[in-house]
């Protein structure tokens, strides 16, 4: 039996744990979405100056937007601007090599790879560990956003039927709706009171989160303003949108749900498979592996695992 597989796992679990733990060092709990109470307000209530809060936030989520046309870093800057990911872009790569340290030694102290097998393998982690855990914030951000925006329209809309204008209906929501949207409108508030228009601030926050749906508010909002119209009205119509829109990608989920899982098994059975026969049998292959034709055929089968994910993916995909 061999545990070398096994040793990997568990290192790349801890990359993946340490990453997570910086992160909510470095900025708090408030910076999850599993508060209550948005970041936003929080950081008010600890007595930091509204314009400080805003020029934070606002940094924040406008960051990563900055480094896109970097070759690399262009990569993970789309999602980390989806998950608006409070490290700065030098921070997350300084991260990324600290990780990739951490599992370097781990890999030293817990294997006997060779040297640059351990360089490989821990450039992988660090850098995978990275963009796995931001895809998932980013996803898991998204996914609430979603799930918030038509309690957040319906909220404005009654504000606006009481007589309140289009602004304060916007600092109701920044002060009832927790994150993400909370803190995100937050910012659209603070800046329609320091004169921004505010359709230009939600056609931003639209285009920053990528959600359909907030380009439909942002676009509602641009052409109440100009030429006029019973907005609560307008906002009404756009919530039930919103609801049966959503209600359609649940069912959309619901259906695709089989097809999706079996997409995941077929691509991971074969990986599974070979870290079962290198844990059962480490000289399976020492037979084979020292041929011309091994790794040219190790790299076709990864190739072609590679491109069956791919079009699993896009077969069991279907925009709403």
């Amino acid at each position: 039996m061999s545990a070398t597989p096994v040793i990997y796992g568990l290192i790349f679990v801890a990359v993946l744990l340490l990453v997570e733990g910086i992160y909510l060092l470095v900025f708090g709990k408030s910076i999850s979405l599993n508060n209550r109470v948005n970041r936003r307000l929080e950081m008010l209530e600890k007595g930091t100056r509204r314009e400080e809060v805003l020029e934070q936030l606002r940094k924040e989520a406008t960051q990563h937007l900055k480094v896109r046309s970097v070759p690399l870093y262009s990569i993970l800057a789309s999602k980390a601007q989806k998950a608006n990911i409070a490290f700065s872009p030098l921070a997350l790569v300084a991260v990324m090599a600290l990780l990739c340290f951490v599992a370097f030694l781990g890999l030293t102290v817990a294997t006997q790879a060779a040297l640059a097998m351990r360089v490989i393998l821990a450039t992988a982690m660090g850098v995978g560990a990275v963009y796995f855990w931001v895809s998932s914030k980013a996803a898991k951000r998204t996914k609430m956003a979603e799930e918030q925006l038509s309690d957040a329209v319906e909220l404005m809309v009654r504000s606006l039927r009481v007589g309140h204008p289009f602004s304060s209906a916007i600092q109701a929501v920044a002060k009832e709706i927790p994150d993400p949207l909370g803190t995100e409108f937050g910012i659209i508030a603070d800046e329609a009171a320091y004169g921004r228009n505010v359709a230009d601030a939600l056609r931003e926050m639209a285009e920053r989160m990528d959600m359909q749906d907030l380009r439909f508010l942002a676009v509602a909002v641009s052409i109440q303003q100009q030429s006029g119209g019973n907005l609560a009205e307008v906002l009404e119509g756009l919530s039930k949108v919103i609801r049966s829109r959503f209600r359609l990608m649940r069912r959309v989920k619901a259906i695709t749900a089989e097809p999706k899982w079996s997409g995941m098994f077929l691509s991971g059975f074969p990986l599974a498979i070979l870290v079962i026969i290198q844990v059962a049998a480490p000289n399976y292959y020492d037979n084979v592996k020292d041929t011309p034709a091994f790794v040219p055929a190790a790299l076709i089968v990864f190739a072609l695992l590679g491109v069956n994910m791919m079009f699993m993916k896009i077969m069991t995909t279907i925009k709403v």
